[in-house]
């Protein structure tokens, strides 16, 4: 090496930004795709064209959260196995073709077909995209680059409601609005694989500084591919029961914001659907805002405490907050008052989601995939849950029509969260 190399050393590039920003946007048509349906099922031309009553609506809005669930450490598993470059444009195009075929759907039973087949599609979207991240960002960014990724999902969340409501009211019907979210995935799926490979090792944009850099971090760990079946590892370790426990309990109150919010804004409080429509949007805002400040709160606090409480104490304040939130919706009466607060739901909850995925990256080791895979059945099992239970209580408890007893249950689900992340450990790598 020269003295003029040792004065001024290769500066790493950056390469890891665009693979970062590319699965952000696959984020984006991730929950673009999902969330849209919630607004579509409360249209009357949905209803009426397909014959649906108020608990096939609900079958229809939890068949994806079940399916999901289901499919999620296999699908983490294969892209552990195979690899996030040759997986997530795969997992993209099946889940867009999906949403397309929802749009041709004749009845119910053509419907939750799609459903459930879109669910298990979109499966391998997060668990890929955290090995992806633990793979590219060092350890003391990750929970920032996490944040990012799951900016771009909330993203999407956000903006679903009101384009959706947008190109209804005003450009297409909405046959031909999920036609053309399915086209619009094809074309994210394509820029995906031209932009990302496995590694920086692997990548022709990153110079040797950035593939050194990495190669440094991984050192250590275990290498060739991850164990078969996955569950035996993840099952193995109290706390990934944990954590599977925590991620049903914030999903079994979460997921009321993207199912059955803006049928309750209309039917109970009386709001216009348009507005209801950008309702719905303020409250996945929050999310994003809370994201976007959940991944620099994370790594802050794994340097302040170590990843144990780093990751954990982070988790805990946001579901003591998003629990007092619950608790006052059952006494606000204004309707701008209760998407204040299920605002700070949204808030509170996304801002624990990138000690999450920074505690799966901590403890997965070759099984990252798996481990979120993991993570993600138990939440969507809990938001599956809680999406069907819904009409079930309400038309069982719910004399007045208040929705009460709905929010005594989205609670329950955030004091479990509490207790959980109370005893999660990142210490405790999965064996």
């Amino acid at each position: 090496m020269s003295d003029e190399s040792a004065a001024f050393p290769e500066r790493p590039t950056r390469v890891r930004h665009a693979v970062v920003s590319v699965t952000a946007l696959a984020a984006v048509m991730l929950y673009l795709d999902r969330v849209c349906i919630a607004e579509i099922a409360k249209l009357d031309a949905f209803r009426l064209e397909l014959g649906l009553t108020d608990s096939q609506k609900g079958a229809i809005l939890s068949a994806f959260f079940f399916s999901y669930a289901l499919a999620q450490v296999p699908a983490g598993w294969l892209s552990d196995r195979w690899g996030a470059r040759r997986m997530l444009p795969l997992y993209i195009v099946l889940w867009s073709v999906c949403t397309a075929l929802t749009g041709l759907a004749t009845g119910f039973g053509m419907l939750i077909a799609a459903r459930l087949i879109f669910g298990i599609t979109q499966a391998g979207c997060y668990p890929t995209a955290g090995s992806l991240i633990r793979r590219w960002v060092p350890l003391r960014g990750r929970g920032t680059a996490s944040s990012l990724v799951s900016f771009g999902g909330r993203l999407g969340g956000a903006l679903a409601p009101v384009l959706t409501a947008w190109l209804v009211q005003d450009w297409l019907d909405w046959r031909a609005v999920l036609m053309l979210y399915g086209v619009s995935g094809l074309l994210v799926a394509l820029l995906f694989w031209s932009v990302v490979r496995e590694s920086p090792t692997e990548h022709p944009w990153c110079n040797a500084a950035e593939r050194a850099g990495m190669a440094a971090e991984s050192s250590g760990e275990e290498s060739g591919p991850p164990a078969f079946p996955p569950l035996l590892p993840l099952m193995k370790s109290p706390t990934m029961w944990l954590m599977g426990l925590l991620q049903f309990g914030i999903n079994f109150g979460w997921a009321f914001l993207v199912t059955w919010l803006p049928t309750y804004l209309k039917d109970v409080r009386q709001v216009d659907p348009t507005i209801g429509g950008w309702m719905s949007t303020l409250v996945l805002t929050a999310g994003i805002v809370g994201m976007l400040a959940g991944g620099p709160l994370t790594d802050w606090a794994a340097r302040r405490f170590g990843v144990r409480w780093g990751r954990s104490l982070p988790m805990l304040g946001c579901y003591a907050l998003a629990f007092a939130a619950y608790f006052a919706c059952l006494r606000l009466e204004s309707a701008w008052a209760f998407v204040a607060a299920a605002a700070l739901v949204a808030f509170a909850t996304d801002m624990s989601v990138p000690a999450i995925w920074a505690y799966m990256q901590d403890v997965g080791g070759r099984n990252t995939a798996a481990a979120f895979g993991w993570g993600n059945m138990w939440g969507n099992l809990g938001a599956g849950a809680t999406t069907a239970l819904v009409p079930v209580v309400l038309g069982k408890w719910d004399g007045n029509g208040d929705w009460h007893e709905a929010f005594w249950l989205f609670s329950a689900g955030y004091a479990v969260a509490m207790l959980c992340a109370l005893g999660i450990n990142a210490n405790r790598k999965v064996v």
